[in-house]
């Protein structure tokens, strides 16, 4: 077999033997196919595509070029749940103790942020003591104990994705839909769990600016899914605004605390009783109306804040910090933003408010930047509400007093304030399955 001639084959709009894709995939992963041929094979995807069953079967390959995770040795359905990056996203912290204070086994792993978009890693580290590179062991084990712990990636968890995503960002052929699904997939089928739910977002802080791309990446997520036999379910969830009040690390851990309180911003939690109780379906409690209420009262009853509690103390961190927020590390910088004139909060660019944020020291532009975990942003205002010229709409946490101008420039121009009020827009647009689209107006 050779690569030019699988290049030429996918060039000319043919379908790709299975075959085909486990030699371009293991060859490139063992360094004998070119970054020249790769780039041309994924410039051949990129204006030609995949069939689904080549998609399947380029995202089996990639999930099996590395380590594969056996969840087998624990009991019970294991749900793994997968967001594709937004601005304050700290979800997962929030629904992964919701789902397994009801006996739902959570095995998670998770990544760091990167851009303009948070890491669930970044966020966890900013407890002290926490520990998210744990060996195999030490991760089960604090599953089958606790019942949920997540962790970092480990080094050889899809080695295929690491080098294709590196060229293709290179080579501008990231804009792929089989390419993203197949990325996305075969991370979440290496790490072993039974059923995937998948959080698409869709908005301006979102990779898939529109509902109908978003909606199209689902299906095509959720097709992988039933062909490798992982049963898959996709929300399109809102990032035309950041999700809840808090963007940067330590700020974003306070407000996961206070939303499994039951004193958590209104979007954020309704967001996250929207994917916990898809989680708890999918682990087989239940129609979603009524994992919808078993997660309502694991919010109210404190048994989903203990459950955080236990994971951070499994993990090594402090978990007084969790009741006392003032234990956090405190940023040296804090400064208030002001409305520039009247009228109400139209709308936010979630991207470049997430961006002012990284210049805050919140977030990182190259991976090996290093994150102040103090620093980010607090919204005093959310989309809809009144505003008046010189009255507080943010506060800006850094550890550099010289750093707010640049972050304060950037979010002023994210924020529009008009005279009128904005058109309401629901938090979630749509159920995505095997079966079915199912469009919701508003939750």
């Amino acid at each position: 077999m050779r690569m030019y001639d699988v290049i030429a084959k996918k060039r000319d709009g043919a379908a790709l033997s299975d075959a085909e894709i486990q030699f371009f995939v293991d060859g490139y992963v063992a360094g004998d196919i070119p970054d020249y041929q790769a780039s041309a094979l994924l410039m051949a995807i990129y204006f030609q595509g995949m069939t689904p069953r080549e998609t399947a079967a380029l995202t089996l390959c990639m999930a099996r070029s590395g380590d594969m995770v056996d969840l087998s040795t624990i009991d019970g359905i294991k749900v793994d749940k997968h967001s594709t990056g937004g601005v304050g996203d700290k979800t997962t912290l929030v629904i992964a103790p919701i789902v397994a204070s009801l006996g739902v086994r959570v095995a998670k792993m998770s990544g760091r942020g990167l851009g303009h978009t948070g890491g669930t890693i970044d966020k966890m580290e900013s407890i002290p003591g926490l520990r998210t590179a744990l060996d195999e062991r030490a991760f089960f084990d604090i599953v089958r104990k606790v019942g949920v712990s997540v962790v970092g990636q480990t080094g050889n968890l899809v080695p295929a994705d690491k080098k294709l995503y590196a060229l293709r960002d290179v080579t501008a052929t990231v804009n792929s839909l089989p390419l993203i699904a197949s990325s996305i997939m075969s991370k979440k089928i290496a790490a072993g769990s039974d059923r995937i739910l998948l959080d698409v977002k869709t908005g301006s802080g979102a990779f898939m600016k529109t509902v109908e791309d978003s909606i199209a990446l689902a299906q095509e997520m959720v097709s992988i899914g039933k062909q490798v036999g992982k049963t898959t379910v996709a929300l399109i969830t809102d990032m035309d605004r950041p999700l809840g009040c808090a963007i940067g690390n330590a700020l974003e851990i306070q407000e996961v605390c206070e939303t499994l309180r039951g004193r958590g911003p209104a979007d954020l939690t309704e967001v996250c009783l929207a994917l916990a109780s898809n989680m708890l379906s999918l682990a087989g409690k239940g129609d979603l109306d009524t994992c919808r209420a078993l997660a309502q009262r694991q919010i109210e009853n404190g048994a989903a804040f203990t459950k955080l509690k236990e994971m951070v103390a499994a993990q090594g961190g402090d978990v007084t910090v969790l009741e006392d927020f003032e234990k956090f590390p405190k940023a040296a910088v804090c400064q208030t933003i002001a409305a520039q004139k009247n009228g109400y909060l139209y709308a936010i660019d979630t991207e470049r408010c997430g961006i002012a944020a990284v210049e805050l020291g919140a977030g990182r532009e190259k991976k090996e930047d290093a994150i102040d975990f103090s620093a980010g942003i607090v919204l005093r205002k959310q989309i809809g509400e009144p505003v008046r010229k010189g009255e507080p709409i943010a506060d800006f946490y850094t550890s550099e007093l010289e750093k707010i101008h640049a972050a304060e420039e950037l979010f002023q121009e994210s924020i529009s304030i008009k005279e009128e009020l904005p058109p309401q827009k629901p938090l979630i647009y749509a159920r995505v399955t095997a079966d079915k689209i199912e469009r919701i107006k508003s939750l």
